[in-house]
């Protein structure tokens, strides 16, 4: 190759400032060491003597002189260090820079910058004045102090530098593929990196323009820039990703483009290619694990955390990826062995992506089981528990062959040639494994791709762990929930009613949302509904404690609002118990709180009692299909203590239908409160419609998808007793009326139909009436109930309430009680707002009213 006409060095370079002598004239060491023959020069790559070093200090004295600057000055070190650096200067001397010429004073050390270059005009030993260009550096000593480092080179280039074969070997051998091309941007020279490069030799694509050589769109863009620096005389950049002819993978390029100057005159372009395909993949590799810890886990759920390991990963990293877990893991069971699975592996597929739609190369379904046998990469890499790349030989192939001929079908199909298996692993535990494989991709994996598998596996290991213990957890306390919920309530006279639960769709975990239908005496009936605070099994439980609660409360007859104060007691021990029942150390078990709403209904009277504890409103649907939401006082929620309820009554007519609800019915990221009611309110407007269509409207209507927070949702249609079913006497408090309340409850349950209750009823009134005249106060009052049982009711004006006892051989009371209660059902007492109720209700045959 003949070297560019630029680069002749026949002639010695020569500083083009006037005022600067060459150094070879004044100095005689310097002319010594120029005209020697280069095979005579030092063998040492380090000549210390060929630059002169001085070191001066902050007050400019010197206090290092090396033996190049006494060869330059000829001031051996004893005669210098520690004499001032000026007296070194001429008398007059300038000292210039790329600043401009400076006053001596511009060598004092505290007057310069940094760093500074220049020529300064110094004395020779002998008198002689020399133009000494100079690179001056400040630094800090080891004890802090401030010093100067001044350096002179002692020739400015030796003869064997400017051999022009030398220059030469700089182009053709430089480590950056280079190419000159003529302003016909026709190729002139490469270099041999850049041979190798192209798989061509300068003879075979001297004369050709660069799309000729290599054709290729990213290669006319590269000519563009070309002819841009041409045209304009300034340097382009330009990158892009290509694979070259006899290489088997994408490089990425950064290509520099120089025009080439003699004078003023453009003599064409420079191309200099720059490999940055290292820097670009570890560049792409941080972006995918960037990608994967923001992509991968985003739901709790075992399946769903698989497929965003698969997807992150194609097509930046693989062709076809597989997930493939442990069946136990799959469903969210147990723990799996911590330790390596031995022999063949049975894993279940859970995810799967490709390149290519569908994913054609798949051989196991998803949600499908198979074997792998311990040959296998999957089954290799959980036997030792580390990643394992493998190519995908026709050797390979023939192995699969004989133990799965459809899969080595599917890799000799679509050309298979390189796969990597990464196990799961999580906290120790085992989940199953992740395959990588390429067929589109020419380049194989390499360590790197095994590294950044490895490390999207490991994030997605720990998000499948998650996701499969917050399964297990969820699933634990919906079984409790379920367990302590009702799963079918009895039908009752007062009320036909409806449900539904939905628990929630969310990484909180099940929530604590309970119902209830209770019968009640006088067939009333309680409807209930309530909400713990928090999620997960404590939740559920304190849900079964409180709808326990409930329960036994309602049995005692409390009105709504002294039932909540009760539950409000009991919610603050449970508090209380779970601040105090903490050891030293454990994380707290957070607090205890809920909501509730509870109505007692009365088919008789029609009337409904209600109170909440900070639960929304229910709503009223009339028999016409106009809803409103009851203005109910509010209340504290349960937990806060001390602190009133308040009991509303509401008379409803027949036909009727409560609403009650949670507030995850109502409460919506993608609605304000108001919508959400609102739109219930269209859902619930529905005259005469069925419960069950109702209820699936309701959800349909504010819950589309699935719930963020637990739902429940209880409707009760009302319903009443005829007036000839319900027959009332008042009494005087006479025991002479006692005789009269039995023939009135005789005759009337002849009316019924019911001749086989007389006995038992006459008992029962005359036990009762009499108590209650002997140990009462007026008005009282006698009642019977005709419904699904017959219920006796003796009503008085006082509070004191009967307790059943056995009566011992001489006591003269105490029988008629324990009569009652052996002869009926059921007894119990309820107290009222002007006294109290005695009732006891008898079993009747079943008959349609």
């Amino acid at each position: 190759m003949r070297r560019p006409d630029s680069a002749r060095g026949d002639q010695p370079v020569r500083s083009n400032d006037p005022h600067e002598t060459n150094p070879r004239e004044s100095d005689p060491h310097e002319t010594e060491a120029a005209e020697t023959d280069p095979r005579d020069q030092p063998t040492d790559p380090f000549d210390e003597a060929a630059t002169a070093r001085a070191v001066i200090d902050a007050r400019g004295t010197v206090t290092g002189w090396s033996e190049g600057a006494r060869r330059l000055l000829g001031h051996r070190p004893s005669e210098i260090v520690g004499r001032s650096v000026a007296e070194l200067l001429a008398d007059g001397a300038t000292a210039r820079s790329r600043a401009g010429t400076l006053d001596p004073g511009a060598l004092d050390p505290a007057a310069l910058p940094d760093r500074w270059s220049g020529t300064v005009t110094l004395l020779h030993r002998n008198g002689d004045r020399l133009d000494v260009r100079l690179l001056a550096h400040r630094r800090t000593t080891d004890d802090g102090a401030t010093e100067w480092f001044v350096v002179s080179p002692l020739t400015r280039a030796a003869p064997h530098f400017e051999d022009p074969h030398l220059l030469e070997l700089v182009f053709m051998q430089s480590p950056c593929p280079m190419a000159v091309y003529d302003t016909r941007l026709r190729l002139r020279h490469v270099s041999e990196d850049m041979e190798r490069l192209l798989g061509l030799t300068e003879d075979d694509v001297r004369g050709l323009r660069l799309p000729e050589a290599m054709p290729a769109p990213e290669i006319d863009n590269t000519e563009r820039h070309m002819l841009r620096a041409l045209e304009t005389g300034e340097p382009q950049h330009l990158e892009f990703s290509l694979r070259l002819p006899g290489h088997d993978r994408e490089f990425a390029w950064a290509v520099s483009i120089a025009p080439l100057r003699d004078g003023g005159r453009t003599r064409g372009v420079v191309v200099a290619v720059h490999d940055m395909t290292r820097q670009n993949r570890a560049q792409q590799r941080l972006l995918l694990v960037n990608e994967a810890s923001t992509r991968i886990g985003s739901a709790l759920d075992v399946v769903s955390t698989a497929q965003e390991l698969a997807d992150v990963a194609v097509p930046v990293l693989a062709d076809f990826v597989t997930v493939d877990l442990l069946p136990e893991v799959s469903r969210g069971g147990a723990e799996t062995p911590a330790g390596p699975l031995p022999g063949q592996v049975r894993l279940r597929r859970v995810a799967c992506q490709s390149v290519l739609e569908g994913a054609p190369e798949a051989v196991v379904e998803l949600g499908d089981t198979s074997f792998y046998p311990d040959s296998s990469p999957a089954a290799e890499c959980l036997i030792t528990q580390r990643g394992v790349m493998r190519r995908v030989t026709d050797a390979s192939v023939a192995r699969w062959e004989t133990t799965d001929p459809g899969r080595a079908a599917k890799m000799r199909e679509f050309r298979f040639h390189s796969t990597m298996a990464v196990p799961l692993r999580a906290r120790g535990t085992i989940l199953g494994v992740a395959t990588f494989s390429r067929h589109r991709s020419p380049a194989p994996f390499e360590l790197d791709d095994l590294l950044l598998a490895e490390e999207i596996t490991a994030r997605a290991a720990v998000c499948i762990d998650n996701a499969r213990r917050y399964t297990r957890e969820r699933d634990t306390a919906l079984a409790l929930q379920r367990s302590l919920l009702p799963h079918a309530l009895p039908e009752h006279a007062a009320v036909e009613f409806a449900f539904r639960y939905l628990p929630a769709d969310s990484g909180a975990g099940v929530g604590g949302d309970w119902f209830d239908v209770i019968p009640l005496s006088s067939s009333r009936v309680a409807l209930v509904v309530g909400d713990v605070v928090g999620h997960g099994v404590q939740a559920s439980a304190t849900m079964g404690r409180l709808r326990t609660a409930v329960r036994t409360l309602a049995d005692v007859d409390l009105p709504p609002d002294e039932l909540l104060t009760h539950l409000d007691d009991l919610v603050n021990h449970l508090a209380a118990e779970a601040s105090s029942g903490q050891p030293p150390g454990a994380e707290a078990a957070g607090d205890v709180g809920a909501t509730c709403l509870y109505a007692v209904y009365d088919p008789v009277s029609r009337r409904c009692s209600l109170a909440r504890a900070g639960h929304p409103q229910p709503a009223m649907v009339t028999p016409d299909g106009s809803v409103a939401f009851l203005d109910l006082p509010a209340g504290p929620p349960l937990g806060l203590g001390n602190l009133p309820f308040e009991s509303v009554d509401v008379e409803l007519r027949e036909g009727s239908v409560l609403a009650l609800f949670t507030n995850g019915l109502v409460e919506s990221r993608e609605r304000g409160i108001d919508e959400s009611f609102a739109a219930l309110r269209t859902a619930l407007a529905q005259p005469a419609a069925p419960l069950e269509d109702t209820c699936d409207n309701v959800l349909k209507t504010l819950l589309p998808g699935r719930p963020a927070d637990d739902v429940a949702l209880l409707l009760a249609r009302t319903r009443a007793l005829d007036a000839s079913q319900v027959a009332t006497w008042e009494l005087e408090c006479d025991p002479a009326g006692v005789a009269q309340a039995r023939r009135d409850a005789a005759e009337q349950l002849a009316a019924w139909g019911l001749e086989d209750a007389v006995f038992t009823t006459e008992l029962v009134v005359s036990e009762l009436v009499t108590n209650a005249i002997r140990y009462a106060q007026a008005p009282i009052q006698l009642r019977l109930i005709h419904d699904r049982s017959l219920i006796c009711e003796v009503s008085d004006g006082s509070n004191t309430a009967p307790h059943l006892r056995r009566a011992r051989v001489f006591d003269e009371g105490g029988r008629g009680l324990l009569l009652v209660a052996q002869l009926t059902q059921s007894w119990g007492t309820r107290q009222g707002t002007g006294g109290k109720t005695i009732w006891a209700e008898q079993t009747l045959p079943v008959t349609d009213f």
